[in-house]
């Protein structure tokens, strides 16, 4: 009989970080490119929780959620330029899927191509940048230099602008996309501060 969990883990401290981490990770999916709203992990309960509608007209790019089993800690933060903290939640990923994924609250394999380097109210709150594993279509893409420039400048406009109205001062700051190999050192950071913050 093959292994199984009876009770539902909680998608943050009960799911595995993947099974060929750093390169290869799970992602627990919180929202669509479609979804109007922001939902969002509780993180004492594990359930999906409305966190806010969108403030904007834009919408993700990708499906957007988090790296099981990660915190932005201190070492995070030490990786990231100008950032006074980490923000002290799991780290964020965005995956690439060629054919549309309209349901949240789904577990993803997803390839690491690099990230891009965000700083939220000065902590640091990187966006992991992957593709969906098995996607035919971005089978061949291994970093994040081989994606569209347009792609990669559509993910940066609408993190910069996603919490922001015209006429509001920008809280949010979005740097250049760095590597996989930048990317794979932010997830190692982000386990060894889940590991210090809440043990193996």
């Amino acid at each position: 009989m093959a292994d199984f969990i009876q009770w539902r883990p909680h998608p943050w401290h009960g799911l595995t970080i993947g099974p060929a981490a750093p390169e290869l990770v799970n992602a627990f999916i919180e929202v669509t490119p479609f979804d109007l709203v922001k939902y969002e992990v509780d993180k004492a309960t594990g359930y999906m929780r409305v966190d806010r509608p969108h403030r904007t007209s834009s919408l993700p790019p990708t499906l957007y959620g988090f790296v099981p089993r990660t915190y932005c800690g201190s070492r995070v933060q030490a990786l990231m330029p100008g950032a006074s903290r980490g923000d002290e939640d799991p780290l964020d990923i965005c995956v690439i899927s060629e054919r549309p994924i309209a349901r949240a609250e789904v577990i993803v394999t997803a390839r690491v191509l690099g990230g891009l380097p965000m700083l939220d109210g000065g902590e640091a709150d990187d966006k992991i940048v992957a593709v969906l594993a098995n996607d035919e279509i971005w089978a061949d893409v291994r970093d994040i230099s081989q994606l569209p420039e347009r792609y990669v400048a559509r993910l940066r406009h609408y993190f910069s602008t996603y919490k922001t109205l015209p006429g509001e001062p920008a809280i949010v700051e979005v740097g250049e996309p760095y590597s996989r190999e930048h990317a794979v050192r932010v997830i190692e950071a982000a386990v060894r501060d889940y590991q210090d913050e809440f043990g193996d």
